[in-house]
């Protein structure tokens, strides 16, 4: 594991899977920014068959658990019920990667490890995203404001690997 690898969204499942825990990483491309207001109404619309443009979003694509501010962007928990209650279903859809902060449960590592998808922690250093971040635009749910589906096109968000392929760096012995 020498140096940072460099993915670009969209994320394809075999890049997932030769990724390590603890590996380094940057994204660049069209992350979507969502956090527990928006995540569940994005899971309904998948349940409902519903997801009308926004599919072309999630397959391959990156979800960042954070709001969007005059402020900036920042890592949220992403153990939050409402948000690690996404993992699975948002993956289903093709989303190859969540990104935010904390530690996950072993159920969601085996999720994710079945749908070829990981999870990547980022570190909450706003001044240093913003700087990154290319534009942002609302997507859908304009009414959560800042907490509304954006689009942040990125370049070269720092990341590390947290979980993949059945393992995580917050279990011991974790094999999925």
């Amino acid at each position: 594991m020498a140096g940072i690898r460099e993915l670009r969204i969209p994320i394809l499942p075999e890049e997932v899977d030769s990724l390590e825990v603890g590996e380094m990483i940057t994204i660049s491309g069209g992350v979507l920014a969502g956090r527990d207001a928006v995540l569940p109404k994005i899971c309904a619309l998948i349940e409902a068959g519903d997801l009308g443009s926004l599919s072309r979003f999630l397959r391959g694509g990156v979800v960042f658990h954070t709001a969007v501010s005059l402020a900036g962007v920042g890592p949220t928990s992403s153990n939050k019920i409402e948000i690690e209650g996404s993992f699975d279903v948002l993956s289903s859809v093709g989303v190859r990667m969540h990104l935010g902060k904390g530690s996950i449960s072993s159920e969601t590592v085996s999720a994710l490890a079945r749908r070829h998808a990981c999870f990547a922690v980022i570190p909450p250093v706003t001044a240093l995203l913003g700087e990154k971040t290319r534009s942002s635009k609302v997507l859908a749910f304009p009414e959560l404001g800042i907490e509304a589906l954006h689009l942040l096109e990125a370049e070269g968000y720092p990341a590390i690997i947290a979980a993949v392929n059945g393992r995580s760096m917050f279990e011991s012995g974790t094999n999925g």
